[in-house]
């Protein structure tokens, strides 16, 4: 039996496809509003007042309002670009993937060696980005602006280029994204925090060691690691615990391609 709000539900407007056929609401599945002879802002002007509000204050602060004020601009001339916050942060996040390098596919032997610095390029922008990170969680559609195709290009050329076919070099790209984003996302979280606390990571670090020793007083595996990383830069830590984990990932990676395409069968 339908319910009262299914009877009473408005019919699709004949023109425009019902259900499940309508575009995802987004940046890159409408059409740009035509544009006026001179408009009061560009695109690219709203963008980099956005990474800008972002970078400084963070995600949470972002709102069309507080973009508006720092424009000095009303709300119709960015509404002629975008139509909502979110459609803005597709924008910001496009515009930030910008800053990661392409690999190339003319040198198949040294496809470890470009997916190895694009995935170092990616952990660095995120890292200067933190607003990143959560942006790449919470919206679905970052992967579809220009510049992200791009990477994505480059990067299924790079190991469809190494010897996997094609469906394999997808998963391949997923697999080195996923270690990266996942791997940046607890760093930018960590970094955040420690920006808060107005000390630097090594003086934030000190001051967590007499909890974190005495928290391990009955395990004597994890005391041990603490001890071992007491008077070690924090960020070198860092570094090589992001090293390691991509050079397992790729080691895994290099040995599928070892195996040639007909493994993959």
């Amino acid at each position: 039996m339908a319910t009262d709000q299914q009877e009473h539900t408005p019919r699709t407007a004949p023109d425009r496809p019902a259900g499940g056929d309508r575009p995802v609401a987004s940046v890159w599945t409408r059409p740009r509003r035509p544009r006026r002879e001179q408009p009061a802002l560009s695109r690219e002007q709203i963008v980099s007042a956005a990474l800008d509000l972002l970078d400084t204050d963070g995600l949470e602060a972002l709102s069309m309002r507080k973009l508006g004020a720092r424009l000095n601009a009303g709300a119709t001339s960015m509404y002629t670009h975008v139509s909502t916050k979110d459609e803005l942060i597709e924008l910001v996040v496009d515009e930030v993937y910008g800053e990661i390098g392409v690999p190339a596919a003319d040198d198949p032997a040294g496809w470890r060696e470009a997916a190895g610095r694009c995935a170092h390029g990616l952990r660095t922008t995120i890292l200067r980005h933190p607003w990143l990170a959560p942006a790449l969680g919470g919206l679905g559609l970052t992967q579809l602006g220009p510049n992200a195709m791009r990477l994505s290009e480059g990067l299924l050329a790079l190991f469809e280029a190494a010897g996997l076919p094609a469906d394999e070099a997808d998963l391949a790209v997923s697999t080195v994204s996923a270690y990266v984003i996942g791997m940046s996302i607890s760093e930018a979280a960590w970094l955040t925090t420690v920006a808060r606390s107005g000390r630097t990571e090594r003086e934030w670090v000190r001051g967590l060691w007499p909890a974190a020793e005495e928290a391990t007083g009955e395990h004597p595996q994890v005391r041990a690691r603490y001890a071992a990383l007491r008077d070690r830069d924090p960020r070198e830590t860092r570094d090589e615990k992001f090293a390691y984990g991509l050079r397992r990932v790729l080691d895994g990676l290099a040995a599928r391609i070892a195996d040639g395409p007909a493994a993959g069968a």
